[in-house]
């Protein structure tokens, strides 16, 4: 066993395997990989071995997409084989909503290349003859699903590492993980000490003790799971080609054909989660005893779905451990808080992602970021703020709703509320419907009395709508007032910062009581945040963004961070009120002796102030695009300046309004919002963020190159916005945009414009088509819908009201 290598990976299972293949596959051969037991142990070896490209997000499905791809290419250069069955699948709806979700799923797929289509229950029939097709809407077909040999994939990974120089130790237990000064990691295990440059922890059922080790916790948990294997059935052998797989939802089932007979698996409602209190070291080829009664009702129904299987015997139930995190992804990258320390766990999906994890994992160490938007499986969408008393009902729940419909205004219920700020009984006795981000509870929108304290979760228009409009109508109209608690906010001080943040940031830096918008680049001219500095003096800035990436954000900080520089995460320390609307100048007039007026206090102005007896920090911008103003003060004097704000609000019409709202409002100035029209998969040029680069100023900031060398070829697409011929249902994201009979592009978001009245939709199309009332069509839930290509914005085009 080698004493020195540049990656330490820890698990051996085919997580692992694919990290360590993907490394030698770009480049880095000093790699090695440790196992405490043999390849496969823990989950990989008890594993269905099922793999499919459907996922809702479009990212996630494109990585599946490319593990299923590299199966073949595994066993050409291995000589191994995978066992691969490319059978097909088709997924069952039998309800409305359901077939609603397949429906916008086979729309994502068109614009991907994922040749998938929507079948009728007399196609599903024939396509999987063995479905009773009673009650069945509909259904999507999928060619690229199929199931493999988990043993086999996992060995021809290992093999293939093992023929580019990666070394494998089995046997061999890490007992700890101790970070060095120069950032290098002592890995000490059963046959002795490696010092490793990088490590990556693929700890699997052990994540979590192998992240404990290095004093990190990682939020995932292991859960029961259980499938039968029946004895042969006529059926299955005599059909003399194999069955597809059927994912049936309503049953909670997955089933493929496992040699002359049927493998069915279940995610029950009743379902139990494993080692709770850690998982134990001498596991990892055992199964756990069968527990048939959890899964009774998923089987009667499963006879129903499948009659086949009511006369079928057992001849095998595999009932074992694999983990989730709380919301289902896995937990991949660089961990907030430590050097050099990677993670690539919770992937309860091993042989659909466990591919494109190792891909973006080994991108990321080599290349210094992923070829893509990976935050859906990012370990930093978890703060510290993450328990395992949050873990645990999370992990249940994403279990339990593995195969229910996932709809885009969704809010699950378990482990909330978590975290609250001061406002939360205020909200909550004014009728809030709240929603959660990164663990915050956040008004969606606020019901008036009798009406439901509930938003419906729909693809369609929500029992929401009629608030929200009235809540758009408040501050268009009169003022309103909403949270700022939601936006991830730093300080950055010291002698330096002016000169760091202009190397961090690709846009100017502002002046002292001024402050600017800006994109922060990645090496590669990606958008990797979207920021809002504000001045307070040549050596105290705010930066504001957004909340649920604030561990992304200062992961990426502190990489950079030199120089005299302090930065500070004061995202739950420093909170406030936005208001905004015609009568928001009078409001904030009315409770400060500062000179508020126009002339004084001018569009993108920053002042310190006192408001009522709170120190303020005021800003003169509104995400809403109306007049507004950003009040930021300590969370021990929000209460104070909202009953300040309320209380003078009353007789200029004053209202509370959410984020439902705020999302309408932003669509009438076609602004962006990040992960949707901003995000790691697009440029500053093709999404309009390049008119806040600063291409004049004297520094090589981070993305330069990349930025000019677009700039001056032109980007090849371009975001625009659309208005929509909508029906019942707007647009949410990734619907396909045809132009002349063929997809030439997607959304990026949607929605409703409740003061224009009209549909409204942001997207990307090839740049010479962005051409005013260029007509299109917008495929939602399977429907072609006519839009126009518009240039002018909804509300206040000239930016008179904002700026005045």
């Amino acid at each position: 066993m080698k004493s020195h290598t540049k990656v330490c990976v820890i698990g051996g299972g085919v997580v692992g395997c694919s990290v360590l293949y993907h490394l030698t596959k770009l480049g880095w051969s000093d790699v090695m990989l440790n196992e405490r037991s043999e390849l496969t142990s823990g989950s990989t070896w008890h594993a269905a071995g099922g793999f499919h490209t459907l996922n809702g997000d479009t990212n996630m499905a494109a990585l599946q997409g490319y593990t299923i791809r590299l199966y073949k290419e595994l066993e050409e250069l291995t000589g191994m084989s995978c066992g691969l069955h490319h059978v097909g699948g088709v997924t069952l709806a039998d309800t409305q909503e359901r077939f609603d979700m397949l429906k916008a799923e086979r729309a994502k797929h068109r614009y991907m290349g994922l040749h998938t289509e929507i079948l009728g229950p007399e196609e599903i029939k024939k396509v999987a003859p063995i479905t009773n097709i009673d009650g069945i809407i509909g259904g999507l077909y999928d060619p690229l699903d199929g199931h493999l040999d988990p043993s086999g994939t996992t060995h021809a990974y290992a093999k293939a590492a093992r023929m580019a120089g990666a070394e494998i130790v089995l046997h061999n237990k890490v007992e700890e993980t101790n970070q060095r000064p120069d950032g290098s990691w002592e890995i000490v295990t059963e046959k002795g000490m490696v010092i490793a440059e990088h490590l990556v922890n693929a700890g699997g059922l052990w994540a979590r003790e192998v992240g404990a080790m290095a004093g990190v916790y990682l939020p995932l948990h292991p859960m029961e799971h259980q499938y039968i294997v029946t004895d042969d059935i006529p059926e299955i052998y005599e059909r003399g080609n194999e069955h597809p797989h059927v994912m049936d939802p309503g049953g909670e089932s997955y089933l493929r054909q496992e040699g002359r007979g049927l493998c069915i698996g279940f995610y029950e409602k009743s379902c139990e989660p494993w080692a709770v209190d850690g998982t134990p070291w001498g596991f990892g080829h055992e199964l756990l005893p069968d527990n048939l009664d959890k899964i009774t009702e998923s089987v009667e129904f499963a006879y129903q779905r499948f009659p086949v299987l009511a006369t079928a015997g057992v001849k095998s139930v595999i009932h074992g451990p694999f983990t989730f995190a709380p919301d289902g992804n896995p937990l991949v990258g660089p961990v907030p808080g430590l050097r050099n320390y990677w993670s690539a766990c919770g992937v309860m999906a091993g042989f659909s992602q466990g591919g494109g994890v190792g891909l973006t994992l080994a991108q990321w160490m080599i290349e210094g970021e992923p070829e893509r938007d990976v935050f859906a499986m990012d370990v930093s969408r978890f703060g510290k703020w993450i328990t395992p008393g949050y873990t645990l009902p999370k992990v249940v729940e994403n279990y339990q709703n593995r195969f229910s419909v996932s709809y885009p205004n969704e809010e699950l219920p378990a482990a909330r509320p978590c975290q609250t700020t001061p406002m939360y009984d205020i909200w909550d006795s004014m009728g809030a419907v709240f929603g959660q981000q990164f663990g915050l509870e956040v008004p969606n929108y606020f019901a008036d009395d009798g009406e439901e304290r509930y938003e419906t979760p729909s693809f369609r228009r929500s029992n929401a709508f009629d608030a929200t409009a009235r809540e758009v109508k408040a501050v268009r109209e009169a003022v309103g007032i909403n949270e700022v608690q939601n936006f991830g906010k730093f300080m950055v001080t010291g002698a330096d910062a002016r000169d760091w943040l202009d190397r961090i940031m690709a846009g100017r830096i502002p002046k002292p009581g001024r402050l600017s918008l800006t994109p922060m680049l990645s090496p590669k001219g990606r958008l990797i945040g979207d920021f809002t500095i504000s001045c307070l003096s040549d050596t105290e800035f705010q930066l504001t963004a957004s909340y649920g990436s604030q561990a992304y954000h200062e992961r990426w900080f502190r990489k950079h961070l030199d120089g005299e520089v302090s930065l500070a995460n004061i995202s739950d320390r420093r909170t406030g009120f936005q208001i905004a609307g015609p009568n928001a100048q009078a409001v904030l007039a009315s409770v400060t002796r500062s000179d508020v007026s126009a002339d004084t206090f001018k569009f993108l102005d920053v002042k310190r102030m006192v408001v009522g007896m709170a120190d303020c920090i005021v800003q003169r911008v509104s995400y809403t695009g109306d007049l507004g103003y950003e009040i930021y003060t300590d969370a021990m004097s929000q209460r104070h300046l909202w009953h300040v704000l309320w209380d003078a609000g009353q007789k200029h019409g004053m209202r509370p309004f959410g984020m439902r709202a705020m999302m309408s409002l932003r669509l009438d100035k076609f602004f962006g919002s990040w992960l949707s029209e901003f995000s790691p998969d697009y440029t500053a040029a093709e999404t309009g963020m390049e008119r806040f680069i600063s291409f004049k100023k004297n520094t090589d900031f981070i993305g330069r190159a990349a930025a000019e060398a677009e700039k001056a070829q032109g980007a090849a697409r371009t975001l625009v916005a659309f208005e929509v011929d909508a029906l019942d249902a707007d647009v949410v994201a990734y619907e396909p945009i045809w132009i002349n009979g063929s997809v030439e592009g997607f959304c990026t978001s949607g929605g409703y414009s409740h003061f224009a009245h009209k549909s409204i939709a942001l997207g990307l199309i090839p740049t010479e088509m962005a051409k005013e009332g260029l007509e299109v069509e917008i495929e939602i839930l399977g429907e072609m819908r006519p839009a126009r290509l518009i240039t002018t914005a909804l509300f206040d085009a000239d930016g008179a009201r904002m700026r005045g």
